[in-house]
């Protein structure tokens, strides 16, 4: 047992963590003169490490998911969604939410096709809430920094937060809430091609380019903002703001996310940064959930298809269900950390 958990250790640190990149470029910097643990050198280390980590992770999740993504295209997902009913339909939905865009706003145009093509609301919804907020992107990127435990608990969360809030917009019924042009679209049926795996594979190496151009300027501007926190703010602020001393540290956390506008990975080195200065593991986590689900751009894209009222009961569940996730993580931190 001791070996497999040495095993996992190494593949956590090594492969997933790339601890020795750190040191590699530790020693680098250090031979050129300049002193890693100076405020200046500390940054430039932390920025080449995370941003040289995150795309070398990053390329090959976006290959890896985009690959499997072709074998679920708009058009079979709605057809796999139509088959369930009831919960097990936000299940489904929630659940091919992880294999599909990684951010809100590349996931709303996919949310207006379920809901024209008439699909449940609330199963839509649940659709909605989980592609942005976890995938296997995620997964693999928050071992790397917080462990298996807090990966696996953080997608577990995350897909019970999409099923229940699918599920309650569904009891309301607020079809009515969206914009008359969606319900009236109507769903046209197209058969989407046999791809051969070959095509798969090009598929897949285009979704890498192409995906890594839209994301490239958040990554920069994530680990940018995480080396600032990771070298020159003070322990002690974190821990006031964000820590255990502040008992409003998660409200405070979701409300500063939701103006940002960033995917998992351009967040992830932000809450990493975080994390390390003193804030609590809950608090980081609702911060993450909350930029990467109730962005100010996205909720204006979606402004486009829904109503005030049901765009209103979009975030306030969210931002409910977000939140009481923060509190959760942060009373049982020590089962994680």
């Amino acid at each position: 047992m001791q070996t497999l958990k040495n095993i996992w250790l190494f593949f956590q640190d090594q492969v997933l963590g790339m601890k020795w990149l750190n040191a590699l470029i530790g020693n680098m910097l250090s031979s050129i003169g300049l002193d890693t643990s100076g405020h200046v050198e500390g940054s430039i280390q932390f920025f080449i490490y995370d941003v040289i980590k995150i795309t070398i992770l990053l390329c090959f999740l976006i290959f890896l998911i985009s690959y499997i993504q072709s074998y679920f295209p708009p058009e079979r997902s709605k057809k796999i969604m139509g088959r369930f009913h009831g919960t097990s339909a936000n299940i489904m939905a929630a659940l091919l939410g992880t294999v599909t865009p990684f951010c809100s706003c590349s996931s709303i145009p996919l949310f207006i096709g379920f809901t024209s093509a008439g699909l449940p609301l609330g199963v839509t919804f649940s659709f909605l809430i989980s592609s942005p907020m976890v995938d296997l992107g995620s997964l693999v990127l928050l071992m790397s920094i917080f462990g298996i435990k807090v990966a696996i608990v953080y997608v577990i969360v995350g897909l019970i937060v999409a099923v229940i809030g699918g599920t309650l917009i569904e009891k309301m019924h607020m079809e009515q809430h969206v914009e008359e042009f969606i319900r009236s679209a109507g769903s046209v049926d197209i058969e989407s091609p046999d791809l051969t795996k070959k095509d798969r594979i090009i598929y897949a190496k285009d979704q890498v380019v192409s995906t890594f151009k839209k994301v490239l300027p958040y990554i920069l501007i994530g680990v940018g903002i995480g080396a600032i926190i990771h070298n020159w703010i003070p322990e002690s602020w974190i821990e006031t703001v964000l820590g255990s001393k502040n008992p409003f540290g998660v409200v405070l956390a979701v409300l500063l996310g939701v103006p940002m506008y960033a995917d998992i990975f351009g967040t992830i080195p932000v809450a990493e940064a975080l994390l390390y200065k003193g804030a609590q593991l809950g608090t980081v986590l609702s911060f993450m959930m909350a930029v990467t689900t109730l962005s100010l751009p996205s909720m204006i894209m979606l402004r486009k298809a829904v109503k005030p009222k049901l765009l209103g009961m979009f975030i306030v569940i969210c931002t409910v269900g977000i939140i009481i996730v923060g509190y959760l993580f942060n009373v049982f931190q020590y089962l994680f950390i």
